[in-house]
């Protein structure tokens, strides 16, 4: 199982609810943790980072790869 961790400037629980919604959607994805707080996204599955970076991307916010 893969962990990616982004960071993804996000300004509001609709912002939260948009990054939700694509990794909902997204095959191969275990698990998901998005904090508004610490404008971080931890995704845990059977991913590329590269997959969900450009996914995350795809909501329109400012998103870079971590880990």
């Amino acid at each position: 199982m893969t962990e990616v961790v982004l960071k993804v400037e996000m300004m509001c629980q609709g912002c939260v609810a948009a990054v939700k919604r694509v990794l909902g959607k997204m095959e191969g994805v275990e698990s998901y943790d998005v904090s508004l707080e610490e404008q971080k996204v931890v995704v845990k599955g059977n991913v590329s980072a590269q997959d969900v970076l450009e996914k995350v991307s795809k909501t329109g916010k400012k998103t870079e790869l971590v880990s």
